[in-house]
């Protein structure tokens, strides 16, 4: 997969960036570089390759210390909503801004 420059200048235009042509240029050839690597990547062969859940693990068999899942927080909602323009059942109001 690779960019052209209309394709840049309508990415742009969603993000509402202006970019110059030399600019343009220049993300182009980053971006499609980033597509060439990716396909670089998803063209090796990891059949029977193990997930690793630390980079470490390689080298050395390790156990992740997790701590244990206990509420150590008080619950200050309503003090943090004190502040809040609009509160209901617990949640925030904020205006519609998509229609």
């Amino acid at each position: 997969m690779s960019l052209t420059d209309s394709d840049i200048a309508r990415i742009a235009s969603l993000a509402r960036l202006q970019l110059g042509s030399e600019e343009s240029t220049r993300m182009l050839g980053q971006i499609n570089g980033f597509f060439t690597l990716v396909e670089r990547m998803q063209a090796v062969d990891t059949t029977g390759v193990e997930p690793l859940a630390h980079p470490v693990a390689t080298i050395e068999d390790i156990s992740l210390r997790l701590r244990d899942d206990v509420v150590s927080e008080l619950n200050c909602r309503e003090a943090n909503q004190r502040s809040a323009p609009a509160v209901e059942a617990g949640l925030f109001l904020v205006p519609k801004v998509i229609e």
